[in-house]
């Protein structure tokens, strides 16, 4: 087609195309890399940082969320968001939504993370019960979060989410953990979308090692990388990768955590 001739038809085409193409890949048409909103429900649990974790490591590993900059906007995912943990992490922005009785006026919004999984029960129905049971799409809140969106007279309420992005302060940090050869490391405080991809460790005396996901955010190789300064490369579920030179020195033991750099807003 000659495009010097039919200018406005040339373009309408490149859109179209450039749409199809955005809509096939999963690319949100949202600004800020946020994504459009979406249908769920949620509950509450009282007293517990996380409704399923409490002051355990959960699902993901994250530990005592009290104590950590996750704190009580926290939640756990039904398997249908969980993704194996690959939500571990991940920034979610809630608002209660029809429902007049138990929706606080004006739908306000709340950012949570996901730091655990909602287990399913499939001895009750999804629809009385059963919330967290696939593939529905659920979170599980502490009650304090909870009173941000909604009243805690409510039962089980419908919510509306999004994915955005997570505004950490600091670095990522990196916990190290195992034994000789066995090599782990538990990264928290992510930004970006707060998701992990993939991971990377580097010696001194090596070269770039892909790390596998052990479980939750903790991630592993059979290396055995002790008497050297170790350097991070962490992708996020977006695709973006931040590099962290000598975050650990030589000496560095299991059990302590080390500061790395943050991706950029």
């Amino acid at each position: 087609m000659d495009s010097a001739r039919f200018p406005g038809l040339f373009l309408l085409l490149f859109f179209f195309r450039y749409s199809t193409a955005v809509a096939a890949a999963g690319i949100s048409s949202t600004t800020n890399g946020d994504q459009e909103w979406r249908s769920a429900t949620a509950t509450y649990t009282r007293g517990t940082a996380t409704a399923t974790g409490g002051g355990q490591a959960g699902a993901c590993g994250f530990g005592e969320l009290s104590e950590s900059d996750y704190g009580f906007n926290s939640v756990g995912v039904s398997s249908a968001l969980f993704e194996r943990g690959s939500a571990c992490g991940g920034c979610f922005e809630l608002r209660c939504v029809d429902h007049i009785r138990w929706c606080l006026n004006g739908s306000p919004s709340l950012v949570v993370t996901a730091t655990d999984f909602c287990a399913p029960n499939y001895g009750l129905p999804g629809d009385y019960g059963g919330w967290c049971n696939y593939p529905r799409e659920h979170f599980e809140m502490s009650e304090s979060a909870f009173l941000h969106i909604a009243k805690t007279t409510a039962d089980v309420i419908p919510v509306q989410y999004r994915r955005v992005e997570c505004h950490r302060k600091g670095g990522m940090r990196f916990t190290m953990t195992g034994k000789s050869y066995f090599y782990q490391v538990l990264i928290t405080n992510v930004g970006s979308d707060g998701e992990i991809a993939a991971v990377k460790v580097k010696g001194s005396r090596t070269g770039w090692i892909p790390m596998g996901r052990n479980w939750g955010q903790n991630w592993q190789c059979d290396a055995d990388l002790r008497g050297q300064p170790l350097s991070f490369e962490v992708t996020s579920g977006r695709g973006r990768t931040t590099t962290s030179y000598n975050v650990a020195p030589w000496n560095w033991q299991f059990g302590q955590t080390f500061e790395g750099k943050q991706f950029l807003p």
